[in-house]
Parts: structure tokens; sequence; C-alpha cells
């Protein structure tokens, strides 16, 4: 949207998007002295920034007679649309804790949630609700919330003006088999194909963006490659998108996973949008190998792009160390796999816990515990899977089984991510976006959840000079409000919202450490969410202005 002297006769807009103003008029805040970087990619510009009702008003020149109830000095500071997170596990815990400051404290306004196929509505019983927040503890947290929701339309509805962010929510095929056919690793028939469509389509009329899916994560993992792109197609039809966590067992376990994607995609003639893409140093071949499939796929015509996070560090639910069969039925049953000896030495038996060998303890000191509940196990909170193996003398899967089983499937992990250095291609990949793939439990979290937006400014871009300021700016907030559909944000122009984050490109850096992850970033010292300041002056005010955005509706 922008805005135009025919819906405003207070603005002349020019043919480059900035606005002059025709006679004096009040406004709330001025932004005057700032370098603005307006997502687009283009060069970087010296102007004054307005906000009027929640709108952008970008000006070429400076007024010096116009009025404003604020005036902010950003002498020093960049002027940027906020950034947009393509990935965060902010479903529930964001409703807990409606401040949101690991991800406002960065200059993340929007982010996307209902990733991995995990997304918690639309549920028709809250008996399966409660179920499924149980089996994703681990990765999405159980907080006290009342959990009184069924629709995709009331689920949105507890965020508006609740939260700080904004949220774009993607429906997780998990819910759809849950509705279609229960939790159990059977075959979808046309019927249950249908209903699946149905109900997606459905989410999606209700504002959802598109499907997402986590195929290492029971029970979507047990969807095959047609019943995803049936999905697929159902989203496309509505502009939305097919986000996936792809299956990384399939195969060879290095291209083959990312080839089924796009086989997806083909096969559902929709956009495939690969999530946390990156390069590990196990992997048999580069990376330019795996960005290969995505040009290849470009070149073919097909709509493919990828957001990765600039950290090495990657964290689940602990439960993804087993395999998805564990997990068929749900909890209960689930816990009662857990607890049979058999299933353990079948465990045993199967390659790797996750590719694992059991050659002694130490492939497992690289394993991070954390959210423990029980009185019991604090002692284990931020410490290693290897060092409980051994005090407790228990091999891997006792170990996993035991600590799931006592903590009723709520041990959340931090593990090794992408290679340090694989992670330039990634990053500044033409089609590369960032998706943080935060979570937000246990007590040493990834240090991706709170630093990962600074340290692309700080690190990858001032100190490494990987790619232009303006180029890293674009793959924070231009490129996924594109990607997702959304309008009004994403850029600095006449009459957009005013999601704006003002950063100091000398300073900007993530303090967020392995050791020491909890920590926030420096140089972000203002984030305004809908035109209210939200962080001021490097303070989280307690506003909460962000809004579920609805798709065609932002």
């Amino acid at each position: 949207m922008t805005l135009t002297a025919a819906d405003d006769p207070t603005i002349v807009t020019s043919s480059d998007g900035v606005g002059r103003l025709s006679q004096v008029e009040d406004v709330e805040l001025l932004i005057r002295g700032g370098t603005v970087i307006d997502g687009s990619g283009g060069p970087r510009r010296a102007g004054t920034v307005a906000v009027s009702a929640g709108r952008l008003r970008m000006l070429a020149e400076d007024p010096g007679s116009l009025r404003a109830a604020r005036t902010v000095d950003a002498t020093g500071l960049v002027v940027a649309p906020g950034f947009i997170d393509l990935h965060s596990h902010s479903g529930l815990m964001v409703l807990a804790d409606p401040r949101h400051e690991p991800k406002l404290r960065q200059g993340v306004t929007t982010e996307v949630i209902g990733v991995d196929g995990n997304a918690y509505a639309p549920f028709a019983s809250r008996a399966d609700l409660l179920a499924f927040v149980r089996l994703n503890a681990g990765l999405d947290g159980i907080p006290e919330l009342a959990y009184d929701w069924g629709s995709v339309a009331s689920y949105l509805s507890r965020f508006d003006r609740r939260v700080s962010v904004n949220l774009c929510l993607l429906v997780g095929n998990s819910a759809l088999r849950i509705d279609a056919l229960g939790w159990d690793d059977v075959p979808a028939d046309r019927s249950a194909l249908d209903r699946m469509r149905g109900l997606l389509r459905e989410s999606m009329e209700e504002g959802a963006f598109g499907v997402s899916s986590g195929l290492d994560y029971a029970p979507g993992a047990f969807a095959t490659t047609d019943e995803l792109a049936e999905l697929t197609e159902e989203a496309a039809r509505l502009g939305g998108i097919y986000h996936t966590h792809v299956r990384y067992a399939l195969g060879d376990r290095f291209l083959d996973p990312f080839r089924e994607a796009v086989e997806i995609g083909r096969r559902g003639q929709g956009p495939v949008h690969l999530t946390h893409f990156y390069h590990r140093a196990t992997y048999p071949g580069p990376p330019e190998q795996m960005l290969g499939l995505v040009d290849d796929a470009r070149a073919s015509g097909q709509d493919v792009t990828f957001d990765s996070y600039p950290y090495e560090w990657a964290s689940t639910r602990m439960l993804i160390m087993l395999p998805p069969w564990t997990q068929a039925g749900g909890p209960e049953p689930t816990m009662a796999r857990l607890a049979d000896r058999a299933v353990r030495d079948r465990l045993r038996q199967e390659i790797g816990v996750r590719g694992r060998s059991y050659a002694g303890a130490d492939p497992w000191d690289d394993l991070r515990m954390g959210y423990f509940g029980r009185p019991e196990n604090a002692p284990w909170e931020g410490r290693t899977l290897g060092d409980y193996m051994r005090q407790t003398g228990l091999d891997a899967v006792d170990a996993i089984c035991d600590l799931l089983l006592a903590e009723d499937l709520r041990v959340n992990q931090v593990t090794p991510g992408p290679w340090t250095g694989g992670l330039a291609p990634f990053l500044k990949h033409p089609v590369a976006m960032i998706g943080t793939d935060s979570t937000f439990v246990g007590r040493k979290p990834s240090p991706r959840t709170y630093g990962s937006f600074p340290r692309i400014l700080g690190q990858f871009v001032r100190d490494m000079r990987l790619m232009p300021l303006e180029e890293a700016v674009r793959k924070m907030t231009a490129a996924p409000a594109a990607r997702l559909g959304l309008r009004q944000r994403g850029l600095l122009r006449d009459g957009m919202v005013a999601d704006v984050v003002l950063f100091d490109p000398s300073t900007v850096r993530a303090t967020a450490t392995y050791e020491e992850p909890r920590q926030f970033p420096e140089g972000i010292p203002y984030v305004l969410v809908n035109g209210e300041f939200v962080v001021d002056g490097g303070v989280h005010t307690g506003a909460t202005p962000g809004v579920a955005l609805r798709r065609g509706q932002a």
C-alpha cells in the first residue's frame, strides 16, 4: 500500500517513493539526521522519516516547519525497515512472554511461526492440541496458557495487540495429518487428502501464509512426497508457500533431502522455501553442491528460496534423536515405547540415533541439555549428555529414554549446526534470507535466538565485508516480505506500515555466545512496531502493538 495525494492531500509522492509535504501538518514522530537504507537493496541516502497514524512518510528534505510530538536524532544511525524472521519457535512462548525481548532487541518486528510442521492451529479437539503441545514441548515449550483456541482464526486473535512483535502463521502438516488420519503412520487415501486440503484452504482463508513440514517430527514425518505435493498445490492456489524442514535421513542424507523438497514444489506447482538451509562439515560434498540444487531449480523455472541462520549451534527437542516410528500414536504410546526394553534394543541396532554411533561417550559431549522440570534433574541444566552418561554409566539410548520419561518428553538440546566455514556461501547467495530458528526454552538456548541479525550486520557485513550493508538489509526485509506476500511491510516507502529499526553500523554486534547465549546485542537503540516504540534508547518500553498478520491483508 502506498498513500498518494488522492488519499491524503498533504502528501505528494515522487517516482522514487519519497514524499514531500505540501503543507504544514502535525505528525507523531520525526526521525532526522539518519542514513536511510530502505530495504530495496538500493543505495543508502540521507533522509527524514515521519510517522503518522502508524504509517511512514518518507521525506526528500527536512521540513523545518513540520510539527512533531517527538523527534529522534538519528545522526550516525541507519534507519531501516523492521527485520522479518522467517523461522521462529515462538508460537506459544510469545503468548507467555509478550515482551519477546530476545527478538525485538535484534530489530525483529515480524516473525514466522508454525514452522517445521509444528503449528498449534488448527485443532478440532482440545485433547489433540494439548497432546501435540506435550509431544513438542522440548522445542516450543509448554507454558501455562489457556489453550482455548481451535481454528486458525481463533488462534491468531490471541496475538492481536497483546504481543510486541507481528506474527505470520504457517499451517503445520502435523496438525493436518492429526485431523485427517490421527497420530499413526498410515497412508493418506483420497478422502484424507481431500480433508487435509480443505482444512488447509480454510486455514489460509482465515489468514495463514502457507503450509510447513518438519519431516523429522512425527506425525508430520509420516507424510509422503505425493501427500506434500498435494498440500503445496493447495497452498499455491491461494498464493501461499511450502516452507520445509526436509527429510534429513533420506537417501544420501546430503542432497537427496533437498531434491525431495524441490520435487514436491515441482509436482505441486508451488513456491518452495527451504528453511535452515546450511552445510555441515560432515557432509560428503561442498556447500556449492547444495546451492547448485537451488540454482538449477530456479533456472528451470521453479520458485525456490531459502533461509539460513548465522550461528554454529542448532537446537530442538531431544525427542528428535529417536526415529519417528517411536512417536507414532502420540505422547502416551511414545512414553510406553521409551520404557520398553525391546524398543531400546531395536534402537541400538538402528544406525545411529540421528546418524551417531555408539562408540563410547565422546560423541555425546556436543549435545547440551536443557529445559528440565523435575528438581532432581535441575543440576543437569546446561550440561552435556556425555557428562550424564559418564556419571550414570548408561549408554546413549538408555540415557535419552530415561531422561525423556522422567521429564514427560520436554527435554531440549543444543548441538552443532552449520559449519563455520560454510556459512558465507549461503548467507551471500542472492535468494538467501534470514531465519533464526530461535528457541526460547532452557537456561542456555542456542545463541542464534539472541544474536542472529546483529551478528550478520556486525561480523559478516562490517568486519568480514561479506556483502554490502544494503544487500544484508534487503535479505532481512524486502526479500522475506516478498516471499510471504506482505505488501505493507519490508520497505521504507510512503504509506507503508511503520515497522522500523535504527541501528549503529559501526557498533552493532551480537554478544550472545555458546557459553552465555542469553545476552542482548549492542548497537540497536530503537525499534518501532506498527508505529509504536517497543525498544526506546535500548530499553523495552513494555508496549504490545504487535498483531497476527493475515494473508492478503498485510
